[in-house]
C-alpha cells in the first residue's frame, strides 16, 4: 500500500492496519465482502470480535468497502 500521495479518508488508515494486524488490505477487504448482508455497524463489530481490531480500523475498512460500492454503476 505504499504510495507517495497523501491518503485521505478511510484509506489513510490502511498502512497502519497492515502493519498492526499483519495482513495486506486485500485480506481485510475480502473479509468485509464476505459480510455483505450485514449492516455497517454489524460488520464493524464482527471485525472487532473475530480479529481483535480496534473500532477506528474496523470502521475505516467497512466505510471504504461500502463507499466503493456506491461508486460502481
Amino acid at each position: 500500500m505504499a504510495t507517495d500521495a497523501k491518503l485521505k479518508g478511510p484509506a489513510s488508515y490502511f498502512l497502519s492496519i497492515e502493519k498492526k494486524y499483519g495482513f495486506p488490505m486485500s485480506h481485510w477487504l475480502e473479509q468485509v465482502e464476505n459480510l455483505k448482508n450485514m449492516k455497517h455497524m454489524e460488520m464493524v463489530e464482527r471485525l472487532k470480535a473475530e480479529h481483535g481490531m480496534g473500532h477506528g480500523h474496523a470502521n475505516a475498512i467497512v466505510a471504504h468497502v461500502l463507499a466503493s460500492k456506491l461508486k460502481k454503476p
